[in-house]
C-alpha cells in the first residue's frame, strides 16, 4: 500500500482565506475519497501569526482593525470584508465579521499544538475557525480556549495548564521558523507531499487534481486513471 500523501499547511485562526481554504481543501479531498483507488491523505496543521503585534483585547471592529492594519480606508475594508463574506458562504460559511473579536492569536496556536499531541489537531481548527468567524468568541482568552478545547473532548485542566505554562510556546515558534526557510509570506500555504507549495485559497478541484496526480504518480499510471 502506497504511503500517504502528507499536506502541511500553514494558516493562522484569524485569517479569513485560511479558513475558506480549509472547507476547499476538505471539498477536494471528500471528491478524490470517492475514487476507485482513493489516495490516501495526512493533514497536518502549522502556525502562523498574520498579525504578532495586536494584542489580546483590540479595542474596535475589523472595519478598524483593517485601515491600521493594511493602510486601507475604512470603505475599501468594507468592500473587503463583504467580499470575503460573499467567497465564504460560496464555500459554506456564514461569516459575522460584526460578531468577529480581534486579537492576538498566539494562545490558540498553542491550543492546536496541544490538541495534535492529543490525535485532536483537525477537529481543535474547526472549532476555533468557527469560533471566531462565525461565533464572535474571543480566542485571546485562555478561559475561551480552554472551554472550546472541551468542544472537541480534550482534557480542560490538561489545556488550561498547557496553555498557562506556554508548554508549546516553542512548538508554535517552530512553525513559525519553518515557515520562513520556505519563504512562507502569507496564508494559507499548502505544502503537498514535500514537493508543491500551493499558495491562497484555491477551488476544490485544483486540490483534488494535485491529489490524484500525486497518487498516479506513485502507482506509475497516468493521473486521469487515478479517477474512477
Amino acid at each position: 500500500m502506497s504511503e500517504a500523501i502528507k499536506i502541511d499547511v500553514w494558516s493562522d485562526i484569524a485569517c479569513p482565506w485560511c479558513y475558506i481554504g480549509k472547507r476547499n481543501l476538505e471539498r477536494g479531498l471528500a471528491e478524490v475519497a470517492a475514487d476507485a483507488d482513493a489516495p490516501r491523505v495526512e493533514v497536518e496543521y502549522h502556525s502562523f501569526e498574520l498579525s504578532p503585534d495586536t494584542p489580546v483585547d483590540f479595542e474596535g471592529s475589523q472595519v478598524d482593525y483593517l485601515p491600521r492594519h493594511k493602510g486601507i480606508s475604512r470603505e475599501q475594508a468594507g468592500q473587503m470584508l463583504e467580499r470575503v463574506t460573499g467567497v465564504a458562504a460560496e464555500a459554506g460559511l456564514a461569516y459575522r465579521f460584526d460578531l468577529l473579536q480581534h486579537t492576538n492569536t498566539v494562545k490558540a496556536h498553542e491550543l492546536l499544538h496541544f490538541a495534535k499531541a492529543h490525535g485532536r489537531q483537525l477537529e481543535m481548527v474547526e472549532r476555533l475557525m468557527s469560533a471566531y468567524f462565525i461565533e464572535g468568541r474571543h480566542l485571546g482568552r485562555t478561559d475561551e480556549l480552554v472551554s472550546l478545547a472541551a468542544d472537541v473532548g480534550l482534557p480542560a485542566d490538561e489545556a488550561r495548564a498547557a496553555l498557562e505554562s506556554q508548554r508549546h510556546l516553542g512548538d508554535v515558534r517552530a512553525d513559525q521558523e519553518q515557515a520562513v526557510a520556505y519563504g512562507i509570506n502569507g496564508v494559507p500555504f499548502f505544502v503537498i507531499d514535500g514537493q508543491y507549495g500551493v499558495s491562497g485559497a484555491q477551488p476544490p478541484e485544483a486540490f483534488a487534481q494535485i491529489t490524484r496526480q500525486l497518487w498516479a504518480e506513485r502507482a506509475g499510471q497516468p493521473a486521469n486513471a487515478a479517477a474512477g
